[in-house]
C-alpha cells in the first residue's frame, strides 16, 4: 500500500512563506505524476500544482508565480514552496500520486494564513 505523508503546514501571516513536504513510500518515478490539492470546509478539493514523471509542472492560475512544486528523487519527496501567501490560500493541503486512473492521497496538512 502506498503511503504518503504531508508535513510543513502551519500558521503564517499574509505575505509569508511555507514549504510543504510529501514523503512517498515508493519510488516517485513509479507514478505518472504527483501533485498538491487543497480543500476548505464545504467546498471541493481543488488542484494546486503537479509534477509529472518527465518533470513538467502545472499550476492553478491562482498560485502561478507564487508557488513552486519540486521533487527530490533520492528522498522520494515532493515539495510545495509557497510564497506571498494570502488569506485565501488557507486550506488543508493534500498530496496525491497517480498511476493512470488510480490515485493515492495523503492525510493532509493545515495551512492557515492570517494576521
Amino acid at each position: 500500500q502506498v503511503q504518503m505523508v504531508e508535513s510543513g503546514g502551519g500558521l503564517v501571516q499574509p505575505g509569508g512563506s511555507l514549504k510543504l513536504s510529501c514523503a512517498v513510500s515508493e519510488n516517485i518515478f513509479n507514478f505518472n505524476s504527483v501533485g498538491w490539492y487543497r480543500q476548505v470546509p464545504g467546498k471541493e478539493r481543488d488542484f494546486v500544482a503537479s509534477i509529472n514523471v518527465g518533470g513538467r509542472t502545472d499550476y492553478a492560475d491562482s498560485v502561478k508565480g507564487r508557488f513552486t512544486i519540486s521533487r527530490d528523487h533520492a528522498k522520494n519527496t515532493v515539495y510545495l514552496q509557497m510564497n506571498s501567501l494570502k488569506p485565501e490560500d488557507t486550506a488543508v493541503y493534500y498530496c496525491r500520486a497517480n498511476i493512470l486512473s488510480t490515485h493515492y492521497w495523503g492525510q493532509g496538512t493545515q495551512v492557515t494564513v492570517s494576521s
